[in-house]
């Protein structure tokens, strides 16, 4: 957790059977956001909370929640809505160890295991229920045997992301379902404007809002860096990098971040080809293999995740050593998420970023003023990257090609037509709709790749911002960053057939040397 206070928990108003508890866990005083939250939230008041990752926000609410509740044992007394199927078990979790002296009954709600299951589960009555708000709005919608008049908490943790409108569809299918009377929790590592003002969950007037003061976003035990890579080269960075960091520490734990659930898959897979032991996370997994790969990453069984930003909030696996973002968020934002699952509890750690140079040093911009921290460059061997292209390349394609012959294709077309059902929509006329968009974005690719080329032409007077800074100087004037090194694919499933790649991966994961 968090920098400790001064105080104990029984200060804040909790009752002995909860500090007792709390003692068992090894929690003998709260951290800035408990100390401010706890009473507030037992005097009956709305609350907003923001505080970085690794602060104890859950416990934040869920103390308070236990105690009013072992006060009013009612059913379907809280309600804790969330973005991720990983999130939601960990805050079940939570709230079951912590309220394990009342014997407290939760209900995790998320989808990806059978509906009526899940369905028999609502109906055993729990004073708890943790969902996905997607998931919880098809059991509401689908059948009318739930009732949730009694609720007294509503808490929509990562607040910023399920009330940045992607979700208020099922938002306001829920909120039909919830009393107007209750007590509402909004808790996030980053505070927006939207939170206080949300149409969907309006929180009261005189609700009580605290943030953790801070200039910096992020941890200062955390340690920033970035490296910058070629179009054709991110993934030989990637390993090169990983490689260097697990020779010296053999048994660190590092998370890799990427974008898409399709390129998770394929870098997953190109690094076990290469000799990297790991486990991906993606949601397009089954909830038993999800479950499975987190639990396989948290016992240290396997040393490496990599992972869509299904796992950038919330999770609390406090040994993580390395982060590395393959590719970049969608925003500014998911970037201190990311970064926030190492450097926890106190501990050290590094966080290092792939940017391709120069198109994404704007992003870098805006990151390093959402932080307001300088990154600092991390050295690579550029020799040892180009020594290892060709490898890395042939290793991919053939993960592109393995992955073609299993499911995930059609994982995923299942996947898009289960959403649409739920949404009471003709998956057929739905499926016709979504191919003609894919057309369109395909047309709308290829202009915006023939205006990124024309703006590349014009690349000496783009790059007069960069000459200021004395980071990007050499950059500048590297040859790397001006010439164009890709293999035909053609050329690539050739190699693979010929099984040109073995024989080439040492024992633990590290690369032999490749003659040039």
């Amino acid at each position: 957790m968090a920098q400790k206070t001064d105080q104990k928990f029984a200060d804040l108003g909790l009752k002995p059977w909860i500090t007792k508890q709390l003692e068992k866990l090894g929690l003998r005083r709260p951290t800035p956001i408990q100390q401010t939250c706890i009473p507030r939230i037992l005097d009956g008041q709305d609350c907003i909370g923001a505080a970085k990752t690794g602060s104890g926000k859950t416990f934040a609410f869920a103390l308070p929640i236990l105690q009013r509740l072992s006060e009013e044992p009612t059913s379907n007394f809280a309600l804790i809505l969330t973005p991720t199927h990983e999130l939601a078990y960990q805050i079940a979790e939570q709230f079951s160890v912590a309220g394990q002296p009342m014997g407290v009954k939760v209900c995790v709600v998320t989808g990806g295991t059978d509906q009526l299951l899940e369905a028999q589960r609502l109906q055993a009555r729990p004073h708890i229920v943790v969902a996905m708000p997607g998931r919880l709005a098809a059991h509401l919608t689908g059948c009318n045997t739930y009732s949730f008049r009694a609720l007294q908490f509503l808490v929509v943790d990562e607040a910023d992301r399920v009330l940045s409108g992607s979700f208020d569809e099922d938002l306001e299918a829920i909120k039909r379902f919830l009393p107007e009377k209750r007590q509402n929790l909004f808790f996030s590592a980053t505070l927006k404007e939207f939170m206080r003002e949300s149409s969907v969950f309006p929180i009261a007037g005189g609700a009580f809002e605290w943030s953790e003061e801070s200039e910096v976003a992020t941890v200062e035990t955390l340690d920033q860096r970035y490296i910058l890579c070629a179009d054709y080269d991110r993934d030989m960075v990637l390993i090169e990098t990983l490689r260097k960091f697990k020779e010296e520490k053999e048994d660190a734990n590092v998370i890799i971040f990427t974008n898409s659930k399709k390129d998770c898959q394929v870098l997953s897979l190109t690094l076990n080809k290469i000799g990297f032991d790991n486990v991906c996370l993606h949601g397009f997994l089954r909830q038993k293999e999800r479950v499975a790969a987190l639990n396989r990453f948290k016992s240290k069984h396997v040393r490496i995740l990599i992972a869509t930003d299904v796992a950038s909030r919330g999770l609390d696996i406090p040994n993580v050593q390395l982060v590395l973002n393959h590719r970049l968020p969608k925003v500014p934002n998911e970037y201190i998420h990311r970064v926030g699952r190492t450097a926890r509890a106190g501990r050290k750690g590094l966080a290092i970023s792939i940017f391709r140079f120069p198109r994404d040093l704007e992003f870098l911009g805006e990151i390093e003023a959402l932080i307001n921290t300088k990154l600092t460059e991390h050295p690579v061997d550029q020799r040892l990257v180009e020594r290892i292209f060709m490898q890395v390349s042939v290793a991919r394609r053939e993960a592109e090609m393995n992955l073609d012959n299993k499911d995930f294709d059609e994982r995923r077309h299942n996947y898009r037509r289960k959403k649409w059902l739920e949404q009471g929509l003709d998956p057929d006329e739905m499926d016709a709709k979504w191919k003609r968009e894919q057309e369109q974005r395909k047309i709308e690719r290829k202009e915006r790749l023939r205006r990124e080329n024309e703006m590349r032409k014009e690349h000496g007077e783009r790059l007069g911002f960069v000459v200021k800074d004395d980071r990007f100087k050499d950059a500048v004037e590297s040859k790397k960053f001006k010439k164009r090194k890709f293999v035909e694919t053609d050329k690539l499933d050739e190699l693979v057939q010929k099984k040109k790649v073995e024989g080439k991966v040492g024992k633990k994961g590290k690369l032999k040397k490749v003659k040039k």
